[in-house]
């Protein structure tokens, strides 16, 4: 099972920032000490080109994220400061998903260590997020003739509202959103599925949900290649989640996930989206568990 990471490109930011950037190098690190992965299964993946991430921005966003050009109100909707080192991070970010697509292909699963920045649009960045690497991905297997019809299972704590908005209209990516209905981001966009969930919803009630979900996604979507992105932040003790999953429940959720693609016979990419647990040892416990349960299940 192939691993992209990019937590060796270092993204700047200001002392007290909330984005919990290191949970992608002890995630990395989780992964090795398991003894389930070796130093052979993580790639470093090339950036995403202007041309792959035109597919999915505006040539004008494009540069105005490459040049620094970028201005205040801009960068504080992203949540980061424009840096040289942000702006390489982002294009790796990307192109690490669209790696793990064509390693799923190929292989079956395979995984974005960073990734899932759902909140960027077409024309601008929002909630961390520069590039939107699932859109930017799935149009660029379709370019390249590897996949024609996907499916994006998103499974953050926040709406998707980014990929919705990018890829709404086009009928060969479908696009499903389960998350938390009074979190960010408070004006939603519209997926082609949402499932809209109550503050404090646990894991009974949450799985009940996402398999009737998942049943109507895979049903309409008739996908060739399935994107998931596995937030933890539904997990109960994320400072940002609002929701009440346990890593049980976290786990049973990816093994649900994993179960459709796997009895259809599906390439899966997944790329980690979110997580800021109180403790970020929850958040790595989270993010591994999804990956050494991909790696299980793998066809």
């Amino acid at each position: 099972m192939r691993l992209f990471y990019t937590d060796v490109f270092v993204l700047p930011l200001p002392p007290g920032h909330r984005f919990p950037m290191e949970k992608y190098s002890r995630l990395r690190e989780a992964l090795l000490a398991s003894g389930e992965f070796s130093v052979n299964d993580f790639h470093l993946p090339p950036p995403a080109s202007d041309a792959e991430l035109a597919r999915a921005h505006t040539p004008d966003y494009i540069a105005a994220v490459a040049s620094g050009r970028l201005d205040e109100k801009a960068q504080k909707a992203i949540g980061f400061p424009w840096s040289p080192g942000m702006v390489e991070r982002s294009r790796r970010s990307a192109g690490a998903t669209l790696s793990a697509c064509r390693a799923a292909l190929e292989d079956g699963v395979a995984a974005n260590l960073a990734g899932g920045t759902h909140h960027a649009f077409a024309d601008h960045g929002e909630g961390f997020c520069v590039f939107n690497d699932a859109a930017v991905a799935a149009r660029a297997m379709q370019a390249e003739g590897r996949a024609e019809r996907i499916l994006i299972v998103d499974c953050d704590v926040h709406q998707g509202n980014g990929t919705a908005s990018i890829l709404a209209g086009d009928e060969r990516i479908f696009t499903f959103s389960i998350h938390g209905a009074r979190n960010y981001p408070f004006t939603k966009e519209q997926s082609d599925l949402d499932i809209e969930l109550p503050d404090g919803c646990t894991d009974t009630a949450y799985l009940l949900q996402l398999e009737a979900g998942l049943e109507t996604a895979f049903d309409l979507a008739r996908p060739d290649l399935v994107i998931y992105l596995a937030g933890a932040d539904p997990y109960h003790d994320d400072r940002l989640g609002r929701l009440g999953l346990s890593f049980a429940g976290l786990a049973e959720r990816d093994r649900r996930v994993f179960a459709h693609c796997r009895s259809r016979h599906l390439p899966l990419a997944i790329a980690m989206a979110g997580g800021y647990a109180r403790q970020i040892d929850d958040t790595v416990r989270i993010h591994a568990t999804t990956l050494q349960l991909a790696r299980a299940n793998r066809r």
